[in-house]
């Protein structure tokens, strides 16, 4: 272990370098926050630990053809090091340090002037910058070389040197999960740069510039030539921001390209899997990032592709990592292993609807699996699967962002809505073009699992499992062509079909809950999903879609996107009088029952939600819209003269019978749907009450 070093000593005349094993860059708000406090907290004589940095130098021999830093290694004596441990501190410092030069440089008082006329702590911009950052080749000064950096076949090498320091460029960069992190990293640091100026002033930065370089202090661990430095990378990272599975298996993989001996692959062979390696993280990377408003997780990724490329177990939720870091472990590059997989155990559950064939036949595929020793083709293969596999990975979440015809656009959004649970594996596969699956194929694919969801899940409430094992060996034996499309449509719908009853069943007994409690359809989360399907089916017939699913599930505060007509607790004389043959607690059930319940197509501040029946189809209250200029449901509603407890009724039966069209289902008979909808008491003869006098309001007298 070397003497404590500050970055000033830790960057004479040596160059960083992140390697192709390593994971990008990672640190997000809070590890930036904790970095910039300890700065500022950090007292002028005292120093910061800032932990271990782990370096592997790179041999002279192996950057022959780094073409723009080998001036600076075989002409000027610096020396290359690759960062096994410390990416996320010196990545940090690097993009401070950098932005701190750029803030100076565009202050008022140096508008105009060389980075050699500037002068911050005795020292000019020119000297830091090279010293920390970059220097350019004489005597043209057209190359530039950046001391700090990823290898170039990593996607964040060029957004590093283009977007965060700045160098010009023409073209489009790839964007990735990383290179966000970088960007927000940049434009935090310019953001408390700008404040620490505002109450500081040029001294503040010349402060902070000082205890950067000086006061930051590292040990540094040289890892010798011999060391195995992918399993060090394994073992250091799993500290603190621990790798993910994803970054883990990509260290593993190349990690293992170095373990085959010449009569396997030479080293052009090498290579060039790595390199395979290398562009199928990169995809994957800018798949998972690609929306950079929600970006998709990795290890769920990685976990999904597992179960359709490789034997699905449910003991753990680990299981597939602990599978592939088995399978592609050096033991096997070297000698047949054996791969223990433990027999599936169901987890316990109380809901009978977990049948027997909800489970793997382990009986059908052995326990203990012999992998033959590992080959180079393998490794191709899997990774190419893996790459191929986030393209469509991504288009199942944000379909409208591909080729897909607008029906497969519209499938695929209903299934993201509604909740595409454990089927997106699955569907992935059906947007393989290897796999040849026509348009109408998926389109029916997708209508089956989006039934068997909204039938089993939604409404009967199974556990979130139920037949996920048999559906992920089904996907499986889909993508080794051991099955076809239509089989897995004609399972989907039989099952439903099996589970009709129970299903209903299950939805009138949480129903029934749920009334129990005085919410009834209020609390049922459902509920917009088929008001929505409701809303849809009106824009088919009519041409004209008024409702948007962004819109219509905002929830914000104050705001109100389904209605009670008749209100919750309704106060007003129109209710009283209009409901007066019901009891308190029959009011409450109308209230909450399903016909009462409308989407609105604009947002209203629920204290208006009293308003009587007039006022709301109108819309001659102000700060709201009328259900005539509405949504479909709405405009529904608003052809009635008034809203009467018989009204709410016949929209809820309305409602239930589209539900079966809509689900390909149906209820036992009326009975069934009434005591769904618990007003059943609506049907019964009362006698006549008369109309309850409307109250005068009296101005008050002025004062």
């Amino acid at each position: 272990m070397s003497e404590l070093e500050s970055f000033s000593d830790l960057f004479q005349n040596k160059l960083f370098r992140i390697p192709d094993y390593q994971r990008g860059y990672a640190w997000k708000q809070s590890q930036l926050v904790d970095f910039w406090d300890d700065v500022m907290h950090l007292q002028e004589d005292r120093y910061h630990y800032m932990g271990l940095l782990s370096l592997k130098e790179v041999p002279k021999s192996e950057t022959k053809n780094w073409s723009d830093e080998y001036w600076l290694i075989h002409n000027k004596g610096y020396k290359a090091y690759h960062l096994v441990d410390g990416q996320q501190r010196l990545t940090t410092f690097s993009i401070l340090m950098n932005e701190l030069l750029s803030f100076v440089k565009n202050l008022n008082d140096n508008k105009g002037k060389s980075e050699d006329e500037i002068v911050i702590s005795y020292e000019t911009l020119t000297s830091i910058r090279s010293k920390y950052i970059s220097q350019t080749r004489p005597p043209q000064n057209t190359v530039t070389t950046y001391l700090f950096g990823y290898e170039s076949d990593n996607p964040s090498a060029e957004y590093l040197t283009h977007k965060v320091f700045g160098e010009p460029h023409d073209g489009s960069l790839v964007e990735t999960y990383y290179t966000q992190n970088l960007k927000f990293a940049r434009s935090f640091f310019l953001d408390c740069l700008s404040k620490l100026y505002t109450t500081e002033g040029i001294e503040g930065i010349e402060k902070l510039y000082h205890k950067l370089a000086f006061q930051l202090m590292f040990n540094i661990h040289q890892l010798e030539e011999d060391y195995d430095v992918y399993v060090a990378f394994e073992t250091m990272n799993n500290r603190g921001k621990k790798l993910s599975n994803l970054e883990l298996l990509k260290n593993r993989m190349i990690y293992l390209t170095t373990l085959y001996d010449n009569s396997q692959l030479d080293s052009s062979e090498k290579d060039e899997l790595r390199k395979q390696i290398n562009n199928a993280w990169k995809e994957v990377y800018y798949q998972l990032g690609r929306n950079q408003t929600a970006p998709l997780a990795d290890d769920e990724f990685l976990r999904a592709h597992w179960t359709i490329y490789y034997q699905y177990t449910r003991n753990t939720s680990n299981d597939y990592i602990h599978f592939l870091l088995n399978k592609y472990s050096a033991l096997n590059i070297y000698d047949k292993h054996i791969v223990l997989l433990e027999e599936e155990t169901v987890e316990p559950t109380d809901n009978a609807l977990i049948n027997e064939d909800d489970t793997v036949d382990m009986a059908e595929e052995d326990a203990l699996v012999n992998v033959s020793k590992l080959s180079p083709q393998e490794i191709r293969s899997y990774v190419t699967s893996l790459k191929d596999f986030s393209q469509y990975w991504f288009l199942t979440h944000f379909p409208e962002q591909g080729d897909l015809s607008s029906d497969e656009q519209l499938w695929l959004e209903r299934l993201n809505r509604i909740g595409i649970a454990y089927f997106r594996p699955l569907i992935t596969l059906s947007l393989l073009p290897e796999l040849n699956i026509s348009t109408d194929e998926r389109l029916a694919l997708y209508e089956a699992i989006e039934r068997f969801i909204f039938m089993c899940f939604r409404l009967g409430t199974f556990q979130s499992n139920f037949k996920s094992s048999y559906y992920y060996k089904e996907g499986r034996s889909l993508y080794q062509n051991d099955i076809s499309v239509h089989a897995i449509i004609k399972s989907l719908n039989d099952t439903v079909d099996e589970e009709v009853s129970t299903a209903l069943n299950n939805f009138s007994a949480k129903m029934a809950t749920r009334f129990s409690k005085h919410d009834g359809y209020d609390s049922w989360r459902d509920l917009r999903y088929v008001l929505y399907e409701y809303e849809t089916d009106k824009a088919e017939q009519t041409g004209s879609q008024t409702l948007d699913w962004s819109s219509f599930t905002a929830t914000e505060k104050d705001h109100v996107s389904i209605e009670h007509i008749l209100p919750q607790t309704p106060t007003a004389w129109y209710w009283r009088n209009q409901l007066r043959h019901y009891s308190e607690k029959e009011i409450k059930q109308l209230s909450d029952s399903l016909g009462n319940l409308v989407p609105l197509s604009d947002s209203i501040h629920s204290s208006l939600e009293d308003d009587n029946f007039t006022n709301k189809k109108s819309g001659i209250t102000p700060g709201r819209t009328g259900y005539s200029y509405g949504s479909h449901s709405e405009r529904e509603v608003a052809e009635l003269d008034d809203w009467t407890a018989e009204a709410i009724l016949d929209r809820g039966m309305t409602l239930l019978s589209f539900m079966e069209k809509r689900w390909n289902f149906s209820f036992k008979d009326e009975n069934q749907m009434l005591e769904l909808l618990h007003i059943g008491f609506v049907k019964e003869d009362r006698e006549e009450i008369p109309e309850i006098p409307e109250e005068i309001t009296l101005a008050l007298d002025d004062e």
